[in-house]
């Protein structure tokens, strides 16, 4: 298996600073978490915790943080949240899909490679026909905040 690239993560959950697996996971192992958006994509509210889904539409916004790990933290910290999510590369189970997207950061409009985790494919089809959509994009605010 070719190693994953070093790439920050978007999160836009629980790992949100404030959020209830924030510091668990992330506390001391970070460089920097600031305030970001990945455009072209939706966000579910699920069973305590949300889903991202990739969506084409123009508007389609889901608002999280950018998190950059520190290197000597970081393969530790990636299979920490691969574990957390219950993402394990190819396994048709997976309920997360960690991908590469692109990320803009709130404070200066740069954009950045990112690992976000989505929907799995099987999830995402049944959140599309039968979920609750956060149409903010912000799950902190929960589902019946306005859109941003």
């Amino acid at each position: 298996m070719t190693p994953s690239p070093r790439l920050p993560f978007f999160v836009y959950g629980t790992l949100r600073p404030g959020e209830h697996h924030h510091d668990a996971f992330l506390r001391g192992r970070t460089l920097a978490e600031e305030p970001a958006r990945v455009n072209g994509a939706v966000l579910y509210d699920g069973p305590g915790y949300p889903y991202a889904v990739r969506d084409g539409r123009d508007g389609a916004t889901v608002h999280g943080h950018l998190v950059t790990a520190r290197p000597e933290e970081y393969p530790a910290l990636l299979a920490a949240l691969d574990h957390l999510e219950e993402y394990t590369p190819g396994d048709p189970r997976n309920l997360y899909e960690r991908i590469a997207v692109e990320v803009v950061r709130a404070s200066d409009e740069t954009a950045v490679r990112a690992w976000i985790y989505v929907a799995a494919p099987s999830v995402a089809a049944r959140l599309g026909s039968r979920g609750t959509r956060i149409d903010s994009g912000d799950w902190s605010a929960g589902p019946d905040a306005a859109p941003r």
